[in-house]
């Protein structure tokens, strides 16, 4: 690894420890040139997942999209934060597993419904008046009565 400091390719590894969501390595090095000390960080390598839009455009997944969205929809509710990454987690895993190189966005939102509708039922609703776009009441109003249903 190269010294960010004076350039030299070769270092020393001094600590090594998991961060905490465990997807990557913390590494403090030790630069064998200089002396002064580094943090890297080992990600596991994943193979880009395309998303396709309704519109047919394709742009890489992002998690980050996920979850702000469904942070705008938990917006004062109460539901923790903590909770939110859990499912933003859950649904990336699921993106993966699919091992499809192309996902439909559409299969990301009914994720994403499914995951709220435990969640938070407001949220749940929130989230689906958007992405369902709902054309008038009615439509808006047969859906919360399946919802009751359920």
């Amino acid at each position: 690894m190269k010294c960010m400091y004076c350039g030299f390719m070769e270092s020393k590894v001094v600590d090594s420890r998991p961060s905490e969501d465990g997807r990557n390595i913390r590494r403090r090095r030790e630069c064998l040139n200089c002396g002064r000390r580094f943090t890297t960080y080992e990600y596991i390598e994943t193979t880009p997942i395309l998303v396709i839009k309704n519109d047919g455009t394709r742009q890489p997944f992002d998690a980050n999209k996920i979850r702000n969205g469904i942070i705008r929809s938990c917006e004062k509710r109460p539901v923790a934060l903590h909770d939110i990454d859990k499912l933003v987690s859950d649904i990336e895993k699921r993106v993966y597993n699919t091992l499809e190189q192309e996902i439909h966005s559409s299969k990301i939102g009914e994720y994403v419904m499914d995951g709220l509708k435990e969640l938070d039922q407001v949220a749940y609703i929130r989230f689906a008046s958007v992405y369902r776009q709902f054309r008038d009441v009615t439509t808006f109003i047969d859906f919360i009565s399946d919802i009751e249903k359920d």
